[in-house]
């Protein structure tokens, strides 16, 4: 099965988070509500330092992709 790399997710245990789901490596969940990631991935120190530009585009797109999704419902 293929996967899109990025999927939007709800849970009515947390009513007003929006979660964003990473699915490519480096794995993550980001909480938009608060800006919380939970990784998939474990990082040690110098796995962290070459990551970080790789890491943070990640979750610029992550936010992208949200931001592109809601536009299609305010359409």
């Amino acid at each position: 099965m293929s996967l899109p790399k990025f999927i939007l997710g709800d849970n009515s245990d947390y009513p007003d988070a929006i979660f964003i789901i990473h699915t490519e490596f480096p794995r993550f969940i980001i909480n938009l509500e608060n800006d919380e990631v939970e990784w998939f991935e474990d990082f040690d120190v110098e796995d962290q330092k070459e990551l970080q530009n790789e890491t943070e585009n990640a979750i610029k797109q992550a936010t992208e992709f949200y931001d592109n999704e809601l536009a299609k419902y305010e359409d």
